[in-house]
């Protein structure tokens, strides 16, 4: 991007006309997907979340590495077609940053590292480790790889600190599950619910010895920090909201998929009064299917009363500040790559506020760095 006459305009360039009616805006930002599950939507229906997470991993459990590969392809696909050209992943197998990588699309992996149990820490890592020097030549370009301690129902203390020290050791960003369903409060604060029990029955010990919530218990343990992305961020007070503030944290914000799975809204005017770092995210398709991101962000701004401004701000530069790609996406600004994003507002005198109550197929247009990836014909 830059000021007209001042970017060289190649010989094989082609003019692109736009027809009325039409708005051109910064490409979206995804704070927080999971890519590797495209297609996997409609297959689970359990009614607590530890039997649906059960139920994901016996899913994932029959994949081959191809089908997840594929799925990661033909997620990133759909996240053009919804406007989205820069997104921020968490997965298992590897499958979105090679997608990524193969696709010439923008965004970072974090890859997911799991172990419940203390003891499991150094055999977990020894496994993270070789997991991310396989994956590491695939972060080029706009494809960058983070880290991912899961959650504190599937993360020890000793686990994610040794995670979070890999990160910062390597000059990587952190993204967390936080403070996501109310059993993950109930095990950090007596050691009851439905997570307990499945820490008793697994012979798990209690993950802290006394009274704790999720956001303190992450603190304790180094996971909080200005390149720590914390998604959902649901069971927080104003106590925990401080801590972020003071660690200078950022969210991840997915209000459908929070509905979806009767975890509560999230606190925003929590974090957007403390100035946190901010975006929004569609999730899985298992939980919310099709990915929209402007769908999100008019679920975000029921829940806020955002003006339209604020809304088309969370969905662009406020995603992409949160997920540390600002330097290069979510404005359009000297400098910075020409991700574009085409929608029909129709004939308004207001098309931020025609933005606000758009969907995925109002997008007509997406260009990465000036590279068309999606166009439909108006």
């Amino acid at each position: 991007v830059g000021a007209d006459g001042e970017v060289p305009v190649p010989p094989e360039a082609r003019v692109i006309a736009l027809p009325p009616g039409v708005a051109l805006l910064p490409g979206l930002v995804n704070t927080h997907t999971h890519l590797e599950l495209t297609g996997f939507a409609g297959q689970v229906d359990e009614p607590d979340f530890w039997h649906w997470i059960l139920a994901v991993i016996r899913i994932k459990a029959a994949r081959t590495e191809e089908a997840f590969f594929d799925a990661a392809c033909e997620g990133i696909r759909q996240m053009w077609a919804a406007g989205v050209t820069t997104i921020c992943d968490t997965g298992s197998t590897g499958a979105v940053l090679q997608a990524l990588d193969h696709l010439g699309a923008s965004g970072t992996s974090h890859h997911e590292v799991f172990g419940a149990h203390p003891d499991e820490c150094e055999p977990a890592m020894r496994r993270f480790r070789t997991e991310l020097d396989r994956l590491a030549h695939h972060a080029t370009g706009r494809a960058a790889l983070g880290v991912s301690p899961h959650a504190p129902y599937t993360v020890s203390g000793p686990l994610y600190r040794a995670a979070c020290d890999l990160a910062r050791a390597h000059g990587v960003p952190i993204a967390v599950h936080t403070a996501e369903p109310p059993g993950e409060s109930a095990l950090l604060d007596d050691f009851t619910g439905i997570f307990a029990d499945a820490f008793r029955a697994r012979g798990t010990p209690r993950p802290s010895v006394d009274a704790v919530s999720p956001v303190a218990f992450m603190d304790r343990h180094g996971v909080l920090g200005p390149r720590t992305l914390c998604i959902h961020a649901i069971h927080v007070d104003d106590a925990d909201a401080d801590l972020m503030a003071a660690r200078g944290v950022a969210i991840a914000h997915c209000p459908r998929s929070n509905r979806v799975h009767h975890h509560a809204d999230a606190p925003v005017a929590r974090y957007l009064t403390r100035g946190l770092r901010f975006g929004l995210g569609t999730d899985s398709e298992i939980s919310v299917a099709p990915p929209d991101l402007l769908a999100e962000a008019a679920a975000a701004r029921a829940l806020t009363g955002w003006s339209p401004r604020e809304t088309l701000h969370a969905l662009t530069l406020g995603g992409a500040r949160a997920i540390e790609r600002d330097g290069e996406c979510g404005s359009l600004e000297v400098g910075k790559w020409g991700d574009l994003t085409a929608v029909r507002v129709g004939a308004t005198g207001d098309p931020e506020a025609a933005l606000c109550v758009a969907r995925r197929d109002a997008v007509v247009g997406t260009w990465l760095a000036g590279r068309e990836v999606h166009r439909v014909t108006v």
